[in-house]
């Protein structure tokens, strides 16, 4: 145990509740538009998980799945108010902070819009999935506080298993589901790249968490290569967990 111990925090007080300003920490001025931009990223994509889970909780085909939904989506509230929290924290309006990544969430939700409850599922666990390993590689870059915060946003707390068990239990009892399944799961997959590029490519500031900026470090072309064979590679485990080919 260390001598310097750290400041005692509570459920109601989270570590990053008394972070310094992104940007006072590190001397650059542009770290606290970058920030801005990966929490309100974050901040919509949770507001539109939360709208479509409601949704998807309408086509559950019991009271049982209705009620496993409507809690998953309360989770995805919880974290839409913890990020906006924080983003005014910043003196940031969170609706500022959100309104840049409109196009491209709005796209993906439009293109992927599930015809049953099954694919409803899959679409939350795989391109969700996706969506938050993209923002998990790029919290290795960003500040302790900021970092603590997005991995406890992203946090499963039962989604994976709910998605998981239901969907191989559909699939033991009518096999043919697999094949429809699986090749929903490969356009979720190539879809939620797309957002992803265009979100880094349409957004200076956030890219450069990523590739790094004057004074602060990113990664390398390498290292970016390497990202995206790591969430290639965890979308294909995902699969094989639900028991569908990538």
């Amino acid at each position: 145990m260390s001598d310097d111990a750290a400041p005692e925090t509570t459920e109601q007080t989270p570590p990053w509740a008394h972070a310094q300003t992104p940007g006072e920490q590190d001397g650059e001025p542009g770290y606290l538009a970058a920030v801005t931009d990966l929490l309100g990223a974050l901040a919509y994509g949770e507001l539109r998980a939360f709208s479509q889970l409601a949704k998807d909780a309408e086509l559950a085909p019991s009271l049982r799945h209705k009620s496993a939904l409507a809690v998953l989506a309360a989770h995805e509230l919880r974290n839409y108010s913890v990020l906006t929290e924080r983003l005014q924290s910043l003196g940031v309006e969170p609706e500022s902070a959100m309104q840049p990544f409109v196009p491209a969430v709005d796209a993906f939700h439009e293109r992927t819009n599930p015809s049953d409850w099954l694919e409803g599922l899959v679409k939350a666990y795989v391109g969700e999935g996706i969506a938050q390993d993209f923002y998990r590689e790029i919290s290795r870059y960003v500040d302790e506080d900021t970092r603590a915060l997005v991995v406890s946003v992203l946090e499963d707390t039962g989604q994976a298993e709910f998605a998981v068990t239901v969907v191989r239990e559909a699939i033991a009892a009518e096999p043919r589901l697999a094949g429809r399944l699986a090749l929903w799961g490969r356009r979720l997959v190539g879809e939620a790249i797309t957002q992803a590029q265009r979100v880094g490519v349409e957004r200076d500031a956030l890219a450069s968490i990523l590739v790094g900026a004057p004074g602060r470090a990113g990664a390398d072309l390498a290292e970016l290569g390497r990202m995206f064979a790591r969430l290639t590679d965890e979308h294909s485990r995902r699969m094989e967990r639900l028991g569908l080919s990538a």
